[in-house]
C-alpha cells in the first residue's frame, strides 16, 4: 500500500477539440474552436501576452508531461513551442455531462457524470424569479437585492459595492454556469452573516438543480476600491452517489481535499480540507508530497487560471500563471516518492481570446507522473478517477471501471 495519489485540476486548462463544442455557447457564439491553452500559446508566440512575461509560452514541465502531445490529439493544433521529450503519459479527456461548468468536470473526473440537468437563469437581466428574491429578502432581513443578474463578479462589485453599504441589501448575481452568488462586505454587512445566508437558501436553490450557492465576500470603500477576499464558500449539491473520494475513504485510506475541492463535493469524502490563494496552495501540495501517509488521494484545484485570468480574457496573466505553476509543480514532481503518482488535468475550458466572459467547452489533458511515457489516447473524464482508484488498489464500482489501464 506504499502507492500514493495526487489528482491536480489545473482549472480551465482546456486543450480544444471537444466533439460537442458547437452545442456551447458564450452569448450568440458558439464555442466552436475554443482552445485555452492552444491560443495562449500562439498570443505569446506572436508578441501579444508581453504583461509581466515575455516571449514564447514556456512550460517545461508540462511539455515533458506530454501536454504538447495531448493538445495535438485533442484539437489537431500542432505547437513547437510545446514539443519536448515526454517522460510522462498523456491522453486527451472528453466529458460526457451536459454542462461546462465546475462541478459537471469534477464530478465527472471523480467518476460520476451529472446524472440531470442543471437548472439555468437565462434571462441576462431580472434574472431570478419573485418567489426567489423574496426567499432571499426573508433570510437576509431586508427589503430588496441588489444586481440580479449575469455579470462578472470583480465588476459588479465595482458597480455596486457602494450602493450595498449604503443599503444594506445583498449583491444577487449570476452567470452561465448553473450558479446564484452573493457577494457582501465582509465589514459592514458581516462575513458571518453572509455565510449563514447561503447555508440558508442552498437548499431552496439546491432543490431546482441549481448547482452551487457561493458566498463572494469583500472589503474596501469606493474611494479605494473594493477586493473580494480569499474567505470565499461554495456550497454544492451533493453528488447523489459516491465518487473517487468516497471509494478511497471506505477502503480505510486517507483523503485530502486542497482548494475548492471540498467545497466543490460538499465537504464529503474527505479526512482533510486546506484553502488558500494558488500560491498557498502550492504551499499546502507540497507539504502533502512530503508528509501525506502511504495509499492516501490528494485531490487538488488550482482556481486562479480561471477566476482571474480566464474569465476576464487576460492571456497575458493567465501564460503568467502558467508558467507559475509549472515551475511549482516540477519541483514537486522531483519530490514524489517511488510507486507515487500525480494526475494533472482541468475540469473544462476558459479560452482568454474567445468572445464572452465564460467557461469554454473543451476536451481537457490527462498527464501523468510516475508511471513512465507513453499514450493515454483519448479517454473520458470518468476514466480518470478508475485510473487513480485502481493505482491505489482500491475497488472501482462496476458501473465506473474506465478505459484507462
Amino acid at each position: 500500500m506504499a502507492a500514493r495519489a495526487f489528482l491536480v485540476v489545473m482549472d480551465s486548462v482546456g486543450i480544444g477539440g471537444a466533439p460537442d463544442e458547437h452545442t456551447f455557447f458564450n452569448g450568440d457564439v458558439p464555442d466552436t474552436g475554443a482552445n485555452t491553452l492552444g491560443h495562449i500559446a500562439l498570443a505569446c508566440a506572436k508578441g501579444l501576452a508581453e504583461e509581466g512575461r515575455s516571449g514564447p509560452l514556456r512550460v517545461p514541465t508540462l511539455a515533458s508531461l506530454g501536454i504538447g502531445a495531448a493538445l495535438e490529439d485533442a484539437s489537431g493544433l500542432e505547437l513547437a513551442d510545446l514539443d519536448a521529450d515526454i517522460y510522462g503519459t498523456w491522453g486527451a479527456a472528453t466529458e460526457i455531462s451536459r454542462g461546462k461548468d465546475t462541478p459537471s468536470g469534477h464530478w465527472e473526473l471523480a467518476g460520476l457524470p451529472v446524472p440531470w440537468e442543471w437548472k439555468y437563469f437565462e434571462r441576462v437581466e431580472d434574472s431570478f424569479d419573485a418567489d426567489l428574491v423574496a426567499a432571499v429578502c426573508k433570510a437576509a432581513g431586508t427589503d430588496g437585492i441588489l444586481g440580479n443578474c449575469h455579470a462578472p463578479g470583480t465588476a459588479i462589485i465595482e458597480e455596486l459595492g457602494a450602493e450595498h453599504m449604503r443599503s444594506g441589501w445583498p449583491i444577487c448575481y449570476t452567470s452561465a454556469d448553473s450558479v446564484f452568488q452573493i457577494a457582501a462586505h465582509e465589514e459592514t454587512f458581516g462575513r458571518e452573516r453572509l455565510l449563514q445566508l447561503c447555508a440558508d437558501i442552498a437548499p431552496l436553490l439546491h432543490a431546482q438543480r441549481v448547482g452551487r450557492v457561493i458566498a463572494r465576500p469583500f472589503v474596501g470603500d469606493a474611494a479605494r476600491g473594493f477586493e473580494r477576499t480569499a474567505h470565499r464558500r461554495d456550497y454544492a449539491i451533493m453528488p447523489p452517489r459516491p465518487v473517487l473520494s468516497n471509494w478511497v475513504q471506505d477502503a480505510g485510506r486517507a483523503t485530502f481535499a486542497v482548494g475548492k475541492i471540498g467545497d466543490i463535493f460538499s465537504m464529503q469524502g474527505f479526512d482533510e480540507v486546506r484553502k488558500g490563494t494558488d500560491a498557498q496552495l502550492m504551499g499546502h501540495l507540497g507539504d502533502l508530497v512530503r508528509d501525506a501517509p502511504d495509499g492516501s488521494l490528494t485531490f487538488a484545484n488550482f482556481v486562479e487560471f480561471d477566476s482571474l485570468y480566464g474569465h476576464r480574457r487576460d492571456v497575458s496573466g493567465y501564460a503568467r500563471a502558467l508558467e507559475w505553476f509549472d515551475a511549482e509543480i516540477g519541483a514537486l514532481l522531483s519530490q514524489l516518492r517511488a510507486g507515487d503518482i500525480m494526475v494533472l488535468t482541468a475540469d473544462h475550458g476558459n479560452d482568454p481570446t474567445w468572445v464572452g466572459t465564460d467557461h469554454t467547452r473543451e476536451r481537457v489533458p490527462v498527464l501523468v507522473a510516475g508511471v513512465g511515457a507513453g499514450s493515454l489516447g483519448h479517454v473520458g473524464f470518468a476514466d480518470v478517477a478508475a485510473f487513480v482508484a485502481r493505482h491505489l488498489g482500491v475497488r472501482v464500482p462496476a458501473t465506473h471501471q474506465g478505459a484507462i489501464t
